[in-house]
């Protein structure tokens, strides 16, 4: 029966569009594993990622609005289930693989610090090199989930979740390069989707902006409304990549030009409108200021970081580890439990 299954599995991959990411075709893992009667790879890769602890502690992490006093405000793991969710739609319109656009979707932000973008600034500050959450993503579950032992993920979800990330210049500009896979450039491009339409919603909460403040192009390009807006970018996306995933056009996820041009100037304006804003910002500094204070407290004193590192690492990289990994009200608690000053 379980062989049965199995193969069930395989005829239903074999028949995805032309340039599907199969099975078949993976580069594989670093050590090699005997196929899941159940499961093909991308699933398991998709399992093991939605059991690590640093999948639950995505639900107490900050996605833009530091300590909101609202039960709707956007979470680092509403957002990752709303760029699942577009991410899925996507691939299964384009008959592409959905198990490994699911992973990548899954995993993608599962190095995010507490504060959001905030707290990524700051240990971006303290780091030598620097700190990105899509590499500290890709750390994770290559070598920090399973108390050191890595998830042993194939090449296709490790990449896609490394090459997600964007610069401020436009949603498809490089920054990591372009994931191989087109379902890794797929969730590349709902992560913007995904953020740029709900942070609206949470900005709009905030009283930061209202829904006519958005640019006019916006609104005649996109839409007027957050279901039209995502419903716009999903259709434009299925239909300029359709040829890419059947095989006859250049292996890229895009949108048309107008589509493009008025999401890049709608993520302008919350650049200016919303996340780079004064009252955004005393919040995030807050944010910054815990933030700092843990990590230079146990670079110091490396001896009381309880797991979430690697012992044989230098000190300033265990920190980093520990303090990126903890949720928003941990790490104030713990600020406040060692006396930190951070007010």
């Amino acid at each position: 029966m379980l062989a049965s299954v199995r193969a069930l599995l395989e005829y239903r991959e074999a028949s995805l569009a032309s340039a599907a990411t199969r099975e078949s075709a993976s580069r594989g893992r670093d050590v090699p594993e005997p196929p899941d009667p159940l499961r093909l790879e991308y699933q398991v890769d998709r399992d093991r990622i939605v059991h690590t602890r640093a999948f639950r502690r995505l639900k107490h992490k900050t996605q833009v609005f530091v300590v909101a006093d609202s039960d709707h405000v956007v979470t680092r793991m509403t957002h990752t289930i709303e760029v699942q969710q577009v991410a899925r739609t996507i691939a299964r319109a384009l008959a592409l693989n959905e198990d490994l656009t699911e992973a990548i979707a899954w995993g993608h932000d599962l190095g995010h610090t507490p504060f959001g973008h905030a707290g990524e600034e700051a240990l971006g500050r303290l780091l030598p090199g620097g700190f990105r959450h899509n590499e500290q993503s890709l750390r994770i579950v290559e070598q920090l989930a399973r108390d050191g032992r890595g998830l042993n993920l194939t090449v296709e979800v490790r990449e896609g979740i490394l090459k997600h990330s964007k610069t401020r210049e436009s949603i498809a500009a490089e920054a990591w390069g372009t994931a191989d896979t087109l379902e890794g450039q797929i969730v590349k491009l709902a992560d913007s989707i995904a953020y740029l339409n709900h942070d609206i919603e949470d900005a709009v909460q905030a009283r930061l902006i209202e829904e006519h403040d958005l640019p006019r192009a916006v609104h005649t390009v996109l839409g007027a409304t957050h279901d039209d807006r995502i419903k716009t970018l999903v259709a434009d996306c299925v239909e300029q990549s359709w040829e890419a995933a059947q095989g006859r056009a250049e292996k890229r996820i895009t949108l048309s030009a107008p589509v493009l041009e008025a999401t890049d100037e709608l993520r302008e304006f919350m650049f200016q409108r919303v996340y780079l804003v004064e009252p955004t910002l005393r919040e995030a500094q807050r944010g910054q200021r815990v933030v700092e204070a843990l990590f230079r407290y146990y670079e110091a004193r490396p001896e009381e970081i309880a797991g979430w590192s690697l012992s044989s690492d230098p000190a300033w990289r265990r920190a980093a580890d520990y303090v990126s990994g903890m949720t928003d009200g941990f790490a104030v608690r713990r600020a406040e439990a060692l006396g930190l000053a951070f007010e």
